[in-house]
């Protein structure tokens, strides 16, 4: 059994203890957490699964590194510290530990990286023996290896989109519905999430990395965005209300443009009430879903809607994220120490997972 801990136990943290339980190969040994208010609480409390798990949360990094786990899943946030999040994957990867982690967007295309990013990875991994493996909670299969299997059964492509739509009422964390995503606030706020080169910061290495699967050269990547006004005011169970006149839907695309037109898209439409922007793309039926679209001959769209905790699909949606990372965890084991992205770890059946429970 490879020993394996969680760090971070927030939206994605406590998927990726249920993750980590039910995996075959894997021994969840260790849950390290920030919050004063996690700690000495059981793994199992703090995954919401229905029993305990023997493993208590801890603060203590330096204790449960010199333990010399195989494996980590980062599972802290990183958007608003990231070179916190770096200090701490690259103290696990020089511990020897194989790490999983949607939290370093720039490394979602590691080779085309920055090398001021690119140079303490490689060092760690130098150093340690660990590896590194960075893949999206949008979820990152979603906008690299289902477009890129989809593709291969077309004929001819003009564009390929990569869709997230969903209703943000459903997403547990209200500071960045209002605030990053900007739902409530005035027409006249920025929401930081799509500010000028945000979104590309963030989606633009699944770009330059389907780009380079499919052996394509962008010119460039551009971005769009657009944002609606809700027309009443709404009220939802999860967060209360949201007035007339603020900001109800936000869509915008992540283009790579190839030879001048948009070919590779991503694109997140999302909303606080189904009312609002219901000319925008909607999902089938409930929630969110995430859609992949090949325009061309034959033209052929696929959705895909994952419900977890109770039919919440953004719970769903990161949960099939979680699952991309922590189902690569072996393979990383057993191959060479490296940086690695998407197009290097396969996506493999799910071996001894049939039927079992974490």
């Amino acid at each position: 059994m490879i020993s394996t801990i969680v760090w971070g136990t927030g939206n994605v943290g406590r998927l990726a203890i249920r993750a980590v339980e039910a995996h075959p190969a894997l021994a969840l040994t260790a849950v390290l957490v920030s919050n004063p208010d996690k700690v000495g609480r059981d793994a199992g409390d703090l995954g919401g699964l229905d029993r305990a798990l023997g493993v208590t949360a801890t603060d203590d990094i330096d204790a449960v590194l010199a333990a010399r786990p195989q494996a980590v899943v980062y599972a802290a946030s990183g958007e608003l510290r990231p070179d916190d999040a770096v200090t701490d994957i690259t103290k696990a990867i020089r511990a020897g530990a194989v790490v999983v982690t949607p939290s370093l967007y720039a490394l979602y295309d590691q080779r085309n990286a920055p090398p001021e990013l690119r140079a303490p990875v490689l060092d760690a991994i130098a150093e340690g023996g660990g590896s590194l493996f960075v893949s999206g909670v949008d979820p990152g299969w979603g906008n690299d290896v289902l477009p890129l299997l989809v593709s291969g059964l077309g004929g001819t492509i003009d564009v390929i989109r990569c869709q997230e739509i969903f209703d943000y009422s459903t997403y547990d964390q209200e500071d960045s519905v209002r605030y990053l995503v900007g739902m409530g606030q005035p027409m006249d706020y920025e929401p930081p999430m799509v500010a000028p080169t945000i979104p590309t910061m963030v989606w633009g290495g699944q770009i330059r990395l389907m780009a380079r699967a499919l052996g394509v050269e962008l010119d460039e990547i551009r971005e769009t965005l657009a944002r609606r006004e809700l027309d009443t005011t709404v009220s939802t169970t999860t967060m209360g209300e949201f007035e007339k006149g603020t900001q109800g839907a936000l869509r915008f695309e992540v283009q790579g443009i190839i030879g001048g037109e948009p070919r590779i898209v991503i694109e997140h439409v999302t909303r606080i009430h189904p009312s609002c922007a219901p000319d925008w793309p909607t999902p089938p039926d409930g929630d969110g879903a995430h859609r992949v679209i090949i325009e061309g001959r034959p033209r052929i769209e696929v959705t895909v809607e994952a419900t977890d905790e109770g039919g919440n699909r953004a719970a769903g949606g990161n949960a099939t994220a979680v699952g991309r990372l922590v189902s690569a965890v072996d393979w990383l084991v057993d191959a060479e120490p490296g940086l690695y992205d998407a197009l290097d770890v396969p996506l493999r059946p799910a071996v001894g997972k049939l039927g079992r429970k974490p």
